[in-house]
């Protein structure tokens, strides 16, 4: 029975997901999109609400400080030349941010596509709560105006079981300049590891 509740309360997160378009989400959208339907207060550059047990279960403030600014500052400074240079910057603030709340909120070792077999492990995080996570993190970079050539859209899903294939959710930015719009998915990468970020097109593709 707490298998079954446990399901339905991640299918119900699932089923909450942006069904429009990333590229015309504004952001109170975004904000509405991703953080609502769980109750979680949306991030500030001072302060995250960490997702993690599978469908955000369990939440963990995790504080932001001046100096956490400045190690962002100078990883996003990376990225700084052109666009696919500032996913790849993205790619390593996702990493370090996977490691600054891992203590915090004791997913230190979380493993990669966690599935359901771990779902009663407050130490795994299933894409509703790694997709929240990370799309806390582009936010927290977009409000420290770091984040030149992208900007953050709502979180996307695939799958919905309907055509066969398992459902995910992924972060998502959008490239100002092309409008082309990138997954940014931490579900499946381990602790400690930069998200994987594809196109969001060719994102949809997969199993």
């Amino acid at each position: 029975m707490r298998k079954a509740f446990g399901l339905a309360v991640v299918a119900a997160a699932f089923l909450a997901v942006a069904t429009v378009s990333p590229a015309a989400a504004d952001m109170a959208s975004v904000v509405a999109a991703t953080y609502s339907d769980l109750s979680v207060s949306a991030p500030t550059p001072g302060s995250v609400a960490i997702c993690h047990g599978f469908g955000c279960k369990y939440r963990d403030e995790l504080g932001l400080t001046p100096q956490d600014w400045k190690t962002l500052t100078a990883m996003l400074a990376a990225g700084k030349a052109n666009a696919a240079a500032e996913r790849k910057a993205v790619g390593t603030a996702g990493a370090w941010f996977d490691r600054r709340f891992g203590a915090v909120a004791g997913t230190t070792g979380h493993v990669a596509r966690a599935n359901r077999s771990y779902m009663f492990d407050k130490r795994q995080m299933d894409c509703i709560d790694s997709s929240r996570n990370t799309t806390s993190l582009l936010l927290v970079l977009e409000q420290l105006k770091l984040l030149r050539y992208h900007e953050v859209a709502e979180p996307v899903a695939r799958g919905y079981l309907i055509d066969g294939r398992p459902p995910h959710v992924t972060a998502v930015l959008v490239e100002k300049a092309t409008g082309t719009e990138w997954s940014v998915d931490s579900w499946t990468r381990g602790y400690g590891q930069a998200p994987e970020i594809m196109q969001l097109a060719r994102w949809k593709t997969l199993d």
